[in-house]
């Protein structure tokens, strides 16, 4: 067989189900094979989407999809999807074309050094340099992906290898038992957990993988102790849970950051400090912190951890579990109750608000959460809106909120939204954005259309780079010029064919959401949002008493 063929029979063997992608001429051979595999390819109508697609499809499954460029700018296009995939711990192949290896040692058309340009923002990259490597390399790349932290790897295919005769196997993957905890620390640990007089929970993105929340609820049940979660954290426990006390990193102080700051004892499960740097939570001297994760906790001066219990997490919680006998400890407090309390008015506070053409973001924020069930996936785009998700959205289960929170890119969700209708064709998908990150990859609303992926896209437009002026205001008092204009939105989704909504009056923006998720087709909603409101929710955390 050509080294191509190959190279999609290892794909096959490890479960591999899409490749998303823009070809060129350089991986013609690869597509050519491609049309006779199981796995589908789809045409993006830019690599950047592509990218967005394998880093949700990744999250979503925990199984690396591929996204595909071919050399040059088809791979430089690349670039921001796959740092996002990485540093929000999605697995992902990235695979991208080459010219021939008899031409890369010289100056030479559209050749560029692409492994070293991915090695930076890649667990692995790698150019194939010889067509019978193939089986160990692609069974390389996809572990290096998989394993915990989870991540991107990059295999470049130069043109003149791809069509190289080769016999050769695939690797067969197996399922790797994850290193545990040992029962020493674990003891040292419940020691501490057992003497606390507050602790808390504080939960990142590596606590929703890897069956970790089912952990987590149970030693919750089991202790009463509270959780804050970071945005990737979001539906690590139930929101109704009487031991959620919601999610930190506003960069602001906010009411979870109280019990944070309260407390004597924090654990960190799953927890990655590109999330919310700790100096930002960790100010209160004497914490004693413990991390639990996958992998040894990042040093960092405000991050200096008692105790570190590396290996799989939830065999780490359940370990925990194993020790908490029923009745032994009960750490729910006054404190946290009235947290609580105070974080649940404020979610509730503009439900019934009325007006237009104006709504305020906590309107938006409450009707979409009452639109959405509890298996439907939000995506938040990144933009003044991601600060109103991260505060006001909460989740009743993992991956049910997907923010971009590592990386922070722009131009996330809509692709996004994509890949996850078509992991769950039977769940409402919804994409929030901006009208600055839409803009940024609009051209896969066609994508959305042709595949027939009905999700519906909110864009709130406020004709600037709001999230900008926010922060600019806050630092400096005044900010620079950050305003754009916008098309017609609704009419520019009827000429993808999509269906198009404009709210005028806060009160229909629920109803008008429900239409949209009706529709029977691709939907966007315009709604224009208060940004005055940005402002003053400044105003407010900096007016915060904690509870006693």
């Amino acid at each position: 067989m050509r080294a191509s063929q190959l190279f999609l029979k290892c794909l096959e063997a490890h479960g591999v189900e899409y490749i998303f992608g823009v070809p060129g001429e350089e991986n013609a051979d690869f597509m050519m094979a491609l049309e006779d595999s199981p796995i589908e390819f789809v045409l993006t109508r830019h690599e950047q989407g592509a990218a967005f697609m394998a880093d949700v499809h990744g999250r979503l499954t925990g199984k690396v999809s591929g996204c595909l460029g071919t050399l040059g700018p088809g791979a430089s296009n690349l670039v921001t999807g796959v740092a996002d995939g990485n540093m929000d711990r999605a697995p992902m192949l990235v695979i991208t074309g080459q010219g021939s290896s008899s031409r890369l040692h010289k100056e030479s058309h559209q050749a560029m050094d692409v492994v070293h340009m991915f090695e930076p923002i890649t667990k692995w990259a790698y150019q194939i340099i010889r067509p019978d490597i193939i089986p160990e390399v692609v069974h390389k790349a996809i572990r290096i992906a998989e394993e915990e932290k989870p991540g991107a790897c990059h295999l470049e295919l130069p043109e003149d290898i791809a069509k190289m005769e080769v016999e050769g196997t695939p690797f067969i993957p197996e399922k790797v038992r994850r290193p545990v905890a040992d029962d020493k620390i674990m003891d040292q640990v419940w020691d501490i957990i057992k003497n606390a007089k507050r602790p808390v929970i504080f939960a990142g993105n590596g606590a929703i993988r890897k069956r970790a929340s089912k952990q987590l609820q149970r030693f919750v049940d089991a202790t009463g102790i509270g959780v804050v979660s970071t945005f990737m954290g979001k539906g690590c426990i139930p929101r109704d849970h009487e031991c959620y006390l919601f999610t930190a990193g506003l960069q602001a102080h906010d009411l979870p950051d109280c019990a944070l700051d309260s407390a004597d004892v924090v654990i960190s499960l799953g927890y990655d400090l590109v999330e919310y740097h700790p100096r930002l939570w960790n100010k209160a001297p004497g914490k004693k912190i413990i991390h639990c994760d996958f992998k040894q906790a990042e040093v960092d001066q405000d991050y200096r951890c008692t105790k570190e219990v590396v290996g799989d997490l939830a065999h780490t919680l359940w370990m925990l579990n194993e020790r908490a006998k029923p009745g032994e400890l009960d750490f729910r407090s006054n404190q946290h109750r009235s947290l609580r309390n105070d974080m649940l008015a404020d979610l509730e506070e503009y439900k019934d608000d009325t007006g237009g053409p104006l709504v305020r973001p906590q309107k938006i924020l409450w009707d979409t959460r009452e639109v959405l069930g509890p298996e439907d996936i939000l995506l938040s785009d990144v933009g003044a809106h991601k600060m109103w998700i991260a505060r006001y959205y909460h989740c009743d289960t993992p991956n049910t909120c997907l923010i971009s929170n590592g990386f922070c890119s722009m131009g996330f969700s809509l692709p996004g939204a994509i890949a996850a209708k078509m992991v769950y064709p039977d769940r409402r998908v919804l994409a929030m954005c901006g009208d600055g990150g839409l803009m940024m990859n609009i051209q896969e609303m066609e994508t959305a259309a042709r595949l027939g992926t009905n999700i519906v896209v909110c864009v709130w437009v406020d004709n600037k780079y709001g999230l900008i002026e926010w922060k600019q205001d806050n630092e400096y008092k005044r900010h620079t010029d950050l305003n754009f204009t916008n098309p017609d939105f609704a009419k520019l989704a009827e000429l993808f064919h999509w269906a198009g909504f404009t709210v005028d009056k806060a009160e229909d923006f629920k109803p008008t959401l429900e239409a949209a998720f009706n529709a029977g087709k691709p939907a966007l909603v315009a709604v224009q949002p208060d940004s005055a409101e940005n402002n003053r929710l400044t105003e407010k955390l900096g007016k915060i008493v904690c509870p006693i």
